[in-house]
């Protein structure tokens, strides 16, 4: 299984360890990277996850390598959706599964900074009818469609409320990646999602 824009490796220590099957994990940022391996490593996982730097925009791998690929919260910040897509493809065998899991919606009007962009500028946040119609071109079938938005939204409250409670916050958390800012990039999130200009939306494709 392939996990693209692995980050701190999460979502592949997860699938290695839930589902039992090897996941390689590939960022554009060599610090996420080597945490991701020291990560695995602490939890044993070495042989079953790797982690390589990285684009999704050129993905390092033979063409039908994978089995399945995953891309989580990593759409918003890829502006040639097109092309990663097309990547995905061709690294994935023919009826593997893609599943995405990203904000997806109308970027207009939405309020900055967010948890993946400082500004417009770097915020590339798209339709899912865009979604769908650019994984149909790069040879996906979307099986299964839902908005997350109630999670979304009952998780952000919690992270919020946690972060406005008196005292330090906790050692580990959102907050060591996306910085001082981390407060109002939540409730600009939480904004969002309510007024309906966004929302978590997940897909299962099947390639073609």
């Amino acid at each position: 299984m392939l996990d693209i824009g692995c980050g701190l490796g999460g979502a592949s220590r997860f699938f290695a360890r839930t589902l039992g099957c090897r996941v390689t994990g590939i960022d554009l940022s060599e610090d996420y990277v080597h945490v991701a391996r020291e990560l695995a490593a602490r939890l044993g996982l070495g042989n079953e996850v790797s982690y390589e730097t990285g684009s999704a925009l050129a993905l390092p791998f033979a063409p039908e390598t994978f089995a399945a690929a995953a891309m989580l919260h990593v759409g918003m910040n890829i502006a040639d959706k097109r092309k990663a897509f097309a990547e995905a493809r061709r690294v994935l065998k023919p009826g593997g599964t893609f599943a995405i899991y990203d904000v997806m919606g109308e970027a207009e009007g939405l309020a900055f900074p967010v948890p993946w962009a400082a500004s417009a500028e770097s915020s590339f946040v798209a339709s899912a009818a865009t979604y769908r119609l650019l994984l149909s071109e790069a040879g996906f079938v979307v099986e299964k469609e839902r908005s997350r938005a109630e999670v979304a939204l009952d998780f952000f409250r919690r992270i919020s409320g946690r972060a406005a409670s008196p005292g330090k916050p906790p050692p580990l958390g959102l907050h060591i990646l996306m910085g001082a800012t981390t407060p109002q990039k939540i409730a600009n999130m939480i904004d969002g999602v309510t007024r309906g200009l966004i929302a978590p939306t997940e897909m299962i494709c099947r390639a073609r």
